[in-house]
């Protein structure tokens, strides 16, 4: 649905909030509907959203139910790095910048949270057209350099399991 000017009208979202416990299996079906995340067992997004709720963010629609998520971990080796495990948005509210919106609420609190929270990371894969383009865009809003080099390529996955290399992003740092 698009308006009188040809842009896509503004999304009923609600808030953009850490998640709870409660939001673990609207997450894992947003994950699974996405068709281009690794799906992880429903049992792990229980315990993200309990163990790393300080560090991930959902998205949720005018009745209250998760409509995106952004889950990320800060690194241990690297107190000042937030790594953005998974990005996804539920199909009916894609292609309106629900994910920029949710990864920058997300980078504003951390860095308040943390004082001196300073980099970003995440891993891609060369086909993920749409991630490209989020944190490349993100770099590019926070005036951040974006750094790209493969972190784990196909070698290192298990035999039997195709999996494209991750390319690891690397965006700091932030002001």
């Amino acid at each position: 649905m698009k308006s009188l000017n040809g842009t896509a009208p503004p999304i009923p979202v609600e808030k953009v909030q850490p998640p709870n416990i409660t939001d673990g299996a609207a997450i894992w079906h947003i994950a699974r509907d996405s068709e281009v995340l690794d799906l992880n067992s429903s049992y792990s997004y229980l315990l993200w959203c309990r163990d790393f709720s300080r560090t991930s963010v959902v998205a949720r629609g005018s009745e209250g139910r998760p409509i995106g998520f952004v889950t990320g971990y800060v690194r241990p080796e690297s107190p000042q790095t937030l790594v953005v495990w998974q990005v996804a948005v539920d199909r009916a509210h894609r292609g309106r910048g629900l994910a920029a919106r949710m990864l920058d609420d997300l980078a504003r609190r951390w860095r308040a949270d943390e004082e001196g929270g300073h980099w970003i990371e995440t891993t891609i894969t060369p086909d993920n057209d749409a991630s490209h383009r989020l944190f490349t865009s993100f770099g590019e809003r926070h005036g951040a350099r974006v750094e790209r080099e493969v972190l784990f390529d196909e070698g290192l996955f298990p035999e039997g399991q195709e999996h494209k290399p991750e390319v690891l992003y690397r965006i700091g740092p932030l002001h």
